[in-house]
C-alpha cells in the first residue's frame, strides 16, 4: 500500500484471526514488521507464514502477567524494538446479569480488562526505549453505550476506554500516544456467539444499513499507527456505520 510504517515494528495481540489478522496485515503491508500474538497457534503461524519474514508468531495468553514480559522479551530479541502496541485480543460471552456466572465475568475480565491494562504497563517499557511510539487500544462500541444481555463485556469495553484515556496522560511526556478504536457489528467469528435475532437488530440500527469489514478496523488502526496521527492521543475513533450518533 505504502511505506509509511517502514522501520516500525508492531504487536498485535489476538492476532491470528478476525479484526486481529487484518491489523497485522494491514501494517505489514504499510511497511512495518509485524508481532502476531494469541494462543490460537496454527492459526497464527500460519499468517506469519504468509507475510513472510517480516512478520513472527509468538504464543500468548495477555491475562497472564508473566506471558506479557516473555513477549516483550520475544519481540526485541527478534525485531530489536517496538513501535506499535495493538491491544486487539477480546472474547464475549453473552448473558445477562441474573444467569452468568462470576467464572464467566472473571474470565472476560481478564482477557478484555486485565490484558489491556497488561499490555499498556509492560508495552511502555520497550516504547520508551524506542524513544516513544503508539498503543492502539480496541475497545467496542459496548464501550461507549450499553448493551442487555452483555454486561460483563460491556463492563470490560467502558474499562478500556477509561484506561486509555488515563494512559495517554500518564504516557504523554514519554512521546507515546494511546487511543482506543470502538468497532461496531463486524463481520467476525465473535458474531457467532450472538442469537441471529441480534445480530439481525444490529445490522437493521446501523444507518449504513450493512456489517462492518475488519479491514475497516484495521484501516483505522493504520491511520492511529502513522505518522498523520502524530498529534491524537487519548482519542476514540468509533468504526461502526453510524450506530453512534
Amino acid at each position: 500500500m505504502n511505506d509509511k510504517l517502514e522501520g516500525k515494528v508492531a504487536l498485535v495481540t489476538g492476532g491470528a484471526r478476525g479484526i486481529g489478522a487484518a491489523i497485522a496485515r494491514r501494517l505489514h503491508a504499510e511497511g512495518a514488521a509485524v508481532a502476531i500474538t494469541d494462543i490460537l497457534s496454527d492459526a497464527g503461524q500460519a499468517l506469519a507464514a504468509e507475510l513472510g519474514p517480516r512478520a513472527a508468531f509468538f504464543h500468548h495468553d495477555v491475562g497472564d502477567e508473566t506471558a506479557w514480559i516473555d513477549a516483550m522479551a520475544a519481540v526485541t530479541a527478534t525485531f530489536g524494538r517496538l513501535d506499535i502496541l495493538v491491544n486487539n485480543a477480546g472474547i464475549f460471552h453473552p448473558g445477562e446479569i441474573a444467569q452468568t456466572a462470576a467464572a464467566d465475568v472473571e474470565h472476560q475480565f481478564r482477557i478484555n480488562q486485565l490484558g489491556v491494562f497488561l499490555g499498556m504497563k509492560h508495552g511502555q517499557v520497550p516504547l520508551r526505549a524506542a524513544g516513544g511510539g503508539c498503543i492502539i487500544n480496541i475497545s467496542s462500541i459496548a464501550g461507549q453505550l450499553g448493551f442487555p444481555g452483555a454486561a460483563a463485556y460491556v463492563g470490560t469495553k467502558w474499562a478500556v476506554r477509561g484506561m486509555t484515556k488515563t494512559a495517554a496522560l500518564e504516557l504523554a511526556p514519554l512521546h507515546i500516544r494511546v487511543n482506543s478504536v470502538h468497532p461496531g457489528f463486524i463481520d467476525t467469528p465473535m458474531l457467532e456467539n450472538n442469537p441471529p435475532e441480534a445480530n439481525q437488530a444490529g445490522l437493521e440500527a446501523t444507518p449504513l444499513k450493512r456489517i462492518g469489514k475488519p479491514e475497516e478496523i484495521a484501516a483505522a488502526v493504520a491511520f492511529l499507527s502513522g505518522p498523520d496521527a502524530g498529534f491524537i492521543t487519548g482519542a476514540e475513533l468509533t468504526v461502526d456505520g453510524g450506530w453512534i450518533l
